[in-house]
């Protein structure tokens, strides 16, 4: 048996990114350059980046990327989306972008029912500023905003985003993966195909949360994130299918 030959899809582009080691977005970005060839729909395809550790996402992919307003993506890729119905056009978020400053946005645009892919890095952290605590910070998780820890009482729980998604009616696909193993990466891939598919078949709006590694936000080694993210972040965040309609 051959071995299988990975070679660098078209829809990546030849530059190095700027991510820290052990980050996971670089292997994101890859996932989604592979399902964008495989589904041959790269001369279609429309990005929207907004602030945040992937603001530079357009020097990685090659197709049509734009940018937004902080935690406005979910706003602009309706408007692309409705004037250019035949483009495919998802969003690409972290969660201090998704599940902050940009709560309305993804929660109106899914409650619409919006025909657009929504990919979500949710790393526990605000990574580009430092490490200041996110929505989805778990309790007890360090950050330069809680050194001690957070804290229910003070801070609330983390917000879990693809259960209250799940309940909207215009919402037909919902999944969370992980990037700490080979299966699990698989995984993530296997979903961003079904988001990109539920919107070629014109069902509406889907999304893809996936717990990524943030080695510099959290402290840690790429090695102890892989293991901290399987051990402690699933507790809070369960992968697998959520809602598929």
């Amino acid at each position: 048996m051959q071995p299988t030959k990975f070679v660098k899809p078209k829809s990546l582009q030849d530059n190095y990114h700027s991510y820290c080691p052990g980050c996971g977005h670089g292997i994101v970005h890859r996932l989604i350059a592979e399902v964008v060839d495989e589904l041959n729909i790269r001369e279609k395809t429309i990005g929207v980046a907004p602030v945040g550790c992937a603001v530079f996402a357009y020097d990685y992919w090659n197709f049509d990327v734009t940018e937004a307003a902080h935690g406005r993506p979910p706003a602009v890729a309706t408007g692309i989306k409705r004037v250019l119905p035949d483009r495919i056009v998802f969003t690409y978020q972290g969660d201090g972008d998704l599940a902050a400053i940009g709560t309305a946005e993804i929660v109106h645009a899914a409650n619409r029912g919006e025909n657009i892919s929504v990919f979500f890095i949710n790393n526990t952290v605000y990574g580009m500023t430092s490490g200041q605590m996110a929505p989805t910070t778990i309790v007890g998780q360090k950050t330069l905003t809680t050194p001690y820890g957070r804290e229910i009482s003070r801070d609330g729980y983390p917000l879990k985003v693809c259960e209250l998604l799940s309940v909207l009616d215009g919402v037909r696909f919902v999944a969370r993966a992980a990037l700490t193993s080979p299966k699990n990466v698989l995984l993530a891939k296997l979903y961003i195909r079904k988001s990109f598919l539920t919107q070629i078949e014109n069902k509406g709006f889907s999304i893809v949360e996936i717990l990524s590694m943030c080695p510099t936000g959290v402290n840690m080694t790429p090695i102890e994130t892989l293991k901290w993210v399987d051990t402690e972040l699933v507790k809070y965040f369960p992968l697998g299918i959520l809602k598929d309609v």
